[in-house]
């Protein structure tokens, strides 16, 4: 797993792009949850940065596709799923494999 960011870095309900072996990851902060996902929606290739985030899901800012955050699953487009990454915390590191 690589150091990717601080919690200090991630404001509550808020996210930041990093970079993990040249993929742009999103991490988002849900009350002290750290979570992992891809920085573009499976489906048209929009950036994720810019997404709603809501009762654990991460809503696409073009189409409103909603992939959960824990797996990344759409349930309304099962063809599609946002990928996701596994996320430690080590102290203020935020870990992501």
């Amino acid at each position: 797993m690589d150091i990717v960011a601080k919690i200090s870095e991630v404001p509550n309900f808020g996210s930041k792009v990093v970079s993990v072996s040249g993929r742009e990851i999103l991490l988002v902060n849900v009350k002290g949850v750290i979570y992992a996902v891809e920085n573009e929606c499976p489906h048209q290739g929009s950036p994720m940065n810019a997404a709603t985030v809501k009762d654990g899901y991460i809503s696409c800012p073009r189409h409103g596709y909603r992939f959960s955050l824990t797996n990344g699953k759409c349930a309304e487009h099962p063809d599609c799923t946002l990928v996701t990454f596994p996320v430690q915390l080590d102290g203020d590191d935020i870990l992501v494999g």
